[in-house]
């Protein structure tokens, strides 16, 4: 069964998995109009044929009308500690704003995809898991028509900023790489594969929630 991705609004456009999704959708066929929701505009995103931009300075102002006629919504919004520069200001990204925008997708027959992470868990000791948990806990809880929830390892591929652990993880990972059997839990992941698992999820998903962990996402080429 495959399910048309129509049209589609996304969050988080302009960051690594982001800009993989939204190319992929605009290669497909059935896709008429992608809506990117962005801070600030994104020529490389510009270029491509069906993107159009809503700029907001604040995502929190998303409202119902923006959100109103999509097929489906995908979310690659996320952020680190460092990033943030404490932990509210990561959970006000990562769950605060995730959340809302989940909230706004009620009731409207609209496919929502997020982005979480391996180790997700609601009462994790470690913060970032915890928030992550928390947030997929309360995604569930919510009156959507239907949910993907994908649980990357580490990522794979060029940022437009620097996260400098994450750098260091990519670098030691090309170094042991052909050590790493396949399909072991904690193997890194390409933006590509995540994206692309994120369209394979919105097109033949049949339950109305389904968690999609990192060994299934290392299946996609």
């Amino acid at each position: 069964m495959t399910n048309s991705i129509q049209n589609a609004i996304v969050i988080g456009a302009n960051g690594l998995v982001g800009q993989q999704l939204v190319k992929q959708l605009n290669q497909l066929p059935e896709c008429k109009n992608i809506t990117v929701v962005l801070r600030r505009p994104c020529s490389e995103l510009n270029r491509l044929e069906k993107v159009q931009t809503l700029l907001l300075e604040d995502f929190l102002l998303l409202n119902d009308e923006d959100v109103s006629g999509y097929s489906h919504a995908f979310s690659c919004l996320g952020t680190t500690l460092k990033k943030a520069g404490s932990k509210q200001g990561f959970y006000a990204v990562d769950y605060t704003i995730n959340a809302h925008f989940a909230e706004l997708l009620q009731a409207k027959g609209t496919h929502y995809i997020l982005v979480s992470a391996l180790g997700a868990e609601a009462k994790s000791a470690v913060f970032y898991n915890r928030v992550k948990g928390e947030l997929e806990q309360y995604i569930e809880s919510l009156d959507l028509d239907k949910v993907s929830i994908l649980r990357p390892s580490l990522l794979l591929g060029e940022r437009n900023e620097q996260r400098r652990l994450e750098d260091l993880g990519q670098k030691l990972y090309l170094k042991i790489s052909r050590f790493i059997p396949d399909h072991f839990t904690y193997k890194p992941v390409s933006a590509t594969q995540v994206a692309h698992t994120m369209v394979e999820a919105a097109q033949s998903q049949i339950h109305k929630f389904q968690i999609y962990d990192n060994l299934q996402i290392q299946k996609t080429k």
